[in-house]
């Protein structure tokens, strides 16, 4: 769940498809043959279109789920991003078949098949973490945003790869490396990182291997993820998504969040997995939806930006080629009636300060909690050992540092942690507010990511990356949308705004998405020698 200097083998297996029948009526761009019948493609569809089509009869769930795992079967061996699918992916679109022949659809995400990172419990199938530790029952029941799911209809097809406990074990992780599932590799340049914890629904996505994913946050990892390969990410407000049956890094930032290739599908996907009724100030389910099509609650809606003002936090030390990215999207921006100021975010140096001490007294209170509940290591003393005694989980995160801190770290009730929680939440807060209400600003913009890195598991990442911190400490929400390329390597564009403005961010975030048109299919280049010039 974390990025930059937070995130942090066994055997790579390819992943177990559940059904090897055709395609049907589906193709790709991007890489596994399958057949245009109807010129409907996985990579550029959107749930709505796929639902007109269901609702048409010219596209089943079935025919939709089976053309995933397909795909899931040829591709996935060269990233690795999917760990398993779920043997009743069939049985969950025939049952949606039948609602679809009766009439009776849940709602935009009913036979729809979605991708669960592997740190959400998904009852009787298993969810690791990625860690040897849990990889010996299935949870017992489903996380609740799984729950939420499955109550919309929703097709549960597999679980992602992850880097090993959300990248909050070793001081010198590879992200996208896993235990029980090896290293996922980035489908744009395969030698370089997927990034963050959710680097396998990233991956997967970029792939086109499911319509949309769940990925998980601390700090980075939704966003990191899907900026770095090349799709969106929402990282909702702090509460707005149910931690229940997570694995948890800290519950004061921890949250899950909806992936997809198109903002549209991220907002639909959130609408299905909030957990709790709006409460005054907030946006209800349905603005999500309204959101991402340029209407949201209460407003005229945002098709396009004229009389938007944004706050552009350049960030210079993710080097030349972002900034020359961010420059070009700033001029589409513009050109599309934006207005666009340049921005500095005040306390960033102390929130780095302070945030990596609060989060060791966190993990130790929650990760024991969690533990409680599952079969294998009960609580982080227990971890430790476990991980001791097995080589494989030493194949690439060689240690367990951020586990042995956590362990011996202040607990909840320290004077001196609950000052520093504060100080982070009241600092975090107010750099996003103070810089909004400075500058008139609906959101503010940086880059979300630099070009992802070669993986090496010898340094580990090597990249620190700090747009994604002010809202994560916040528990505000951010969202990330393609900016454009550095070479082969995608580029995201950050988008912050304050607490429960989800539905507004989705709007903003759909209009600069329509704006920027960034989006491309990877092309699974082996290495970085074979790029292309910027883009």
């Amino acid at each position: 769940m974390l990025a930059g200097s937070l995130w942090a083998a066994s055997p790579l297996q390819p992943a177990r498809a559940a059904d090897p029948e055709p395609a049907g009526a589906i193709a790709t761009t991007g890489g596994a043959p399958a057949r245009d019948l109807g010129r409907l493609h996985l990579d550029t569809v959107t749930i709505p279109q796929l639902q007109a089509r269901m609702a048409a009869g010219s596209l089943t769930p079935s025919k939709l789920t089976r053309a995933y795992l397909k795909r899931i079967k040829a591709v996935d061996p060269r990233i690795h991003a999917v760990l398993r699918t779920d043997p009743s992916a069939l049985r969950q679109a025939a049952a949606s078949d039948a609602r679809h022949r009766a009439g009776s659809v849940r709602g935009p995400l009913d036979g729809i098949p979605v991708l669960i990172k592997d740190n959400v419990d998904t009852r009787g199938l298993s969810s690791t973490a990625g860690s040897l530790a849990l990889a010996g029952s299935p949870p017992a029941s489903d996380a609740a945003l799984v729950t939420r799911l499955r109550r919309a209809g929703a097709v549960i097809l597999g679980k992602t790869n992850l880097s090993e406990w959300a990248n909050f074990r070793a001081e010198k992780p590879t992200s996208g490396w896993s235990a029980v599932g090896g290293q996922t590799h980035n489908p744009y340049v395969l030698d370089r990182n997927p990034c963050g914890s959710s680097a396998g629904s990233g991956a997967a996505l970029a792939a086109s291997l499911a319509q949309v994913a769940i990925g998980t946050e601390t700090d980075g990892s939704i966003v990191c993820p899907a900026g770095m390969n090349g799709v969106v990410g929402l990282k909702p407000t702090l509460g707005l998504v149910s931690a229940r049956g997570v694995v948890p890094i800290s519950a004061e930032q921890d949250t899950a969040g909806p992936m997809a290739r198109n903002v549209v599908d991220v907002a639909l996907t959130l609408a299905a997995i909030v957990e709790r009724p709006a409460a005054a100030g907030e946006a209800d389910t349905g603005s999500f939806a309204r959101a991402a099509a340029g209407r949201p609650a209460g407003s005229g809606g945002v098709r396009d930006l004229r009389g938007k003002r944004i706050g552009l936090w350049r960030l210079p030390s993710l080097g030349q080629a972002v900034d020359d990215v961010m420059t070009r999207a700033t001029r589409r921006l513009r050109a599309a009636g934006a207005e666009v100021v340049e921005v500095t975010p005040p306390y960033q140096d102390r929130l780095a300060a302070l945030e990596f001490p609060a989060l060791l007294t966190e993990f130790h209170r929650d990760i024991d909690a969690y533990l409680g509940t599952r079969e294998g290591p009960r609580d982080l003393a227990a971890l430790i050992a476990f991980n001791s005694g097995h080589a494989a989980e030493r194949t690439c995160f060689a240690g367990q540092e951020l586990f042995q801190q956590a362990l011996a770290a202040p607990p909840t009730t320290d004077p001196g942690y609950r000052a520093m929680r504060a100080e982070l939440r009241d600092l975090s807060r107010r750099s996003i507010d103070e810089t909004m209400a400075a500058h008139h600003l609906d959101a503010i913009a940086a880059p979300t990511n630099p070009p992802a890195w070669t993986t090496d598991c010898a340094r580990g990442d090597n990249d620190v990356i700090p747009s994604s911190t002010p809202a994560a400490v916040a528990g505000y929400p951010s969202l990330s949308v393609p900016a454009g390329s550095a070479g082969e390597l995608p580029v995201g564009m950050l988008l912050m705004a304050g607490g429960h403005q989800d539905a507004e961010l989705l709007s903003l975030g759909a209009a600069v998405e329509r704006r920027l048109h960034a989006w491309r299919a990877p092309r699974y280049l082996p290495t970085t020698g074979a790029e292309a010039g910027a883009r």
